[in-house]
């Protein structure tokens, strides 16, 4: 991992996302994914109101078949390549985990600061894929929005912040384009 904290600032430029078409295994086994969820669980979280969840899709028939549920109720007209192509996010990585958004109640800490917190936890748990050697992406896209996928998912105010894919890169990783930090970076007073 970090031979000393002189090449921590590297390695975090190193991280890059990945995409989940293009991942392929090895993915993490149960103990690494165990692993690497509890390291995204060490994040900011103003008054300790863990306003996250994790779920751990197992299931990839399963969920496919709840994406394909999900897509024909908007589009009851749908082609089978469309409704192949909706359905493909099931199958794509070797380890899909959703992180939720769960609001919880709290006279002091307001719901923008919990979601703040849920995109923290997202962030560390893309840091720990790659700490682990694995490249991870997160995708929201329509299944995040679709009240079919929710419902059967979610409990509650729960809502989905995303789709996690963590696997191995089945090709070169791009870099994105980055801010320059003059346009979004300013001084006070």
């Amino acid at each position: 991992m970090f031979n000393n904290l002189s090449s921590l600032p590297a390695y975090l430029a190193s991280r890059r996302s990945g995409k989940p078409r293009d991942m392929v295994a090895p993915g993490p086994d149960a103990d690494q994914l165990d692993a690497l969820l509890r390291l995204a669980m060490r994040t900011p979280d103003h008054g300790k109101l863990f306003p996250w969840r994790f779920v751990k899709i197992d299931d990839r028939k399963a969920f496919a078949a709840l994406l394909e549920k999900a897509f024909l109720a908007d589009n009851p007209d749908a082609r089978p390549a469309q409704i192949e192509a909706a359905i493909a996010p099931a199958h794509m990585a070797p380890a899909l985990v959703l992180l939720l958004y769960a609001p919880q109640p709290s006279a002091k800490i307001p719901l923008w600061e919990q979601q703040l917190s849920v995109g923290a936890v997202g962030m560390n748990l893309l840091h720990a894929a790659h700490v682990f050697n694995f490249v991870a992406g997160w995708i929201t896209g329509w299944a995040s929005y679709s009240p079919v996928v929710r419902d059967a998912i979610c409990t509650g105010d729960e809502q989905i912040a995303g789709l996690f894919y963590i696997g191995s890169a089945g090709q070169p990783l791009e870099e994105r384009p980055r801010p320059d930090p003059a346009q979004i970076v300013r001084n006070w007073p």
